[in-house]
């Protein structure tokens, strides 16, 4: 029996995802039409960065799908009913690939993409996924429905509210009466994304913590394989009452598990909102700064978990983007890169914290563990080495995004230290 045959036959779309991969002998994944990942080719582990963040939040990050509708290249896909090339966008690490709608009684139901990281796939490899596709987004489409019968009909109802279903606040607010679903004055979405498979477990007693918390009341939550989505809501009268109940939960599961498991979750808090229909843009919100702390791998507290408090964090992505294709590079930061790369010196991260800190010293040096004449020495070394301004605001905004981009992207730190002798004159 072939590999196609195989598709056909099975109802487990992990299984036919893997049949996929299996026969074009490339990494697969399939994802829903929100660009929310639903299965991947376990069989490979070649996946290019783009992909590899996709599998670890659950979710194609948003630059990468702002710049593919920026490109027309969703609009393509949607379409058109054969397979669709896209280019490789390598400062992003992305690789080139195949895509192709999956699509069920004429409505797209997710996307399966094809990574062609090595080789192309032949022609006749594109004709297997196009006559393959239909019954891709069948299984897509049961999948879902098997979730929302298993998870009863409230939960349903949620799915559907935060995958954009409705059209309306009336017609969601009738069907919930109808299951007698209780709705918020006030709500925001809060999200525990796991950040290892080997992990899992963690979710369960996540799970417990939520159904035995004294805010219990105060949330509802659906559970997948990989997250916790919780709906936490608020009074009409109080407008961060809400996000008030969100933080104390986070602080309640901080204070409940030990301090390696706590990290072990990404963990993001929309804003909240008093219209029902507005709880999906909590939602990705929520969304949004999980990706983003899976894109920058931030330091434990470091990093705000609320997206109303994201800051210049929201554009760290697009910043990557734009200074890595551009080849940009700060000559301030690269002479004291050069300089704590000859001179075993801290300069990049003595500046971040003391910017981060807006310039309070003695908060600055407790941070470092360093005392506080130490660090005017290395303020000073700075001031010396560079042109930099320490009472110019506008520079110092700059520099906080690259060091926030230096001293938390692998990637972005290895760009500099290979520039180090092109931009800088022995």
């Amino acid at each position: 029996m072939d590999q196609k045959e195989l598709i056909f036959q099975t109802e487990d779309i992990h299984k036919a995802t893997e049949f996929i991969s299996s026969k074009l002998d490339k990494p697969v994944i399939v994802e829903s039409k929100n660009f929310e990942l639903i299965a991947y080719s376990s069989s490979f582990e070649e996946f290019d960065q783009t992909q590899q963040k996709t599998i670890l939040s659950k979710k194609c990050p948003v630059f990468i799908i702002d710049r593919l509708k920026k490109e027309g290249i969703v609009q393509k896909v949607e379409s058109k009913p054969e397979p669709i090339r896209i280019e490789p966008i390598e400062e992003l690490g992305f690789y080139q690939r195949i895509v192709i709608a999956a699509k069920h009684l004429g409505h797209t139901m997710g996307y399966i993409w094809v990574q062609e990281s090595t080789s192309l796939l032949k022609e006749e490899d594109l004709v297997f996924l196009e006559e393959i596709t239909s019954h891709i987004g069948k299984l897509i489409y049961d999948a879902y429905s098997r979730v929302n019968v298993k998870e009863g009909r409230k939960d349903e109802l949620l799915w559907k509210l935060i995958h954009h279903e409705y059209g309306s606040e009336t017609q969601f607010r009738h069907d919930s009466k109808q299951v007698k679903l209780r709705l918020p004055e006030r709500c925001a979405v809060l999200i525990f994304s796991i950040t290892d498979p080997q992990h899992n477990h963690l979710l369960g007693t996540l799970k417990d913590l939520v159904i035995h918390s004294p805010l219990r009341q105060d949330i509802q939550f659906l559970k997948t394989e990989f997250q916790i989505v919780m709906f936490v809501h608020g009074r009409a009268s109080d407008p961060l009452s809400a996000t008030d109940t969100g933080r104390a939960f986070i602080e309640e599961v901080k204070q409940s598990l030990d301090g390696d498991s706590f990290y072990y979750f990404m963990i993001g808090l929309g804003k909240e909102y008093t219209k029902l229909i507005d709880v999906r843009k909590s939602f990705l919100e929520a969304l949004e700064v999980i990706e983003t702390a899976n894109f920058i791998e931030p330091r434990p507290e470091t990093m705000p978990r609320e997206f109303a408090k994201l800051g210049v964090y929201r554009y760290l992505a697009t910043l990557y983007e734009k200074n890595s294709s551009e080849d940009y590079f700060s000559e301030d930061l690269l002479v004291l890169m050069k300089k704590d790369t000859e001179g075993q010196t801290n300069l990049l991260q003595t500046l971040e914290v003391y910017l981060a800190n807006n310039g309070k010293a003695k908060q600055s040096a407790a941070e470092l563990f360093i005392h506080p004449n130490t660090l005017n020495y290395r303020l000073k070394q700075i001031l010396d080495l560079t042109n930099i301004d320490l009472q110019d605001f506008n520079m110092k905004s700059y520099l906080y995004s690259e060091l926030l981009l230096l001293n938390n992207v692998p990637g972005y730190y290895k760009r500099y230290q290979e520039a180090i002798s092109v931009h800088l004159k022995e």
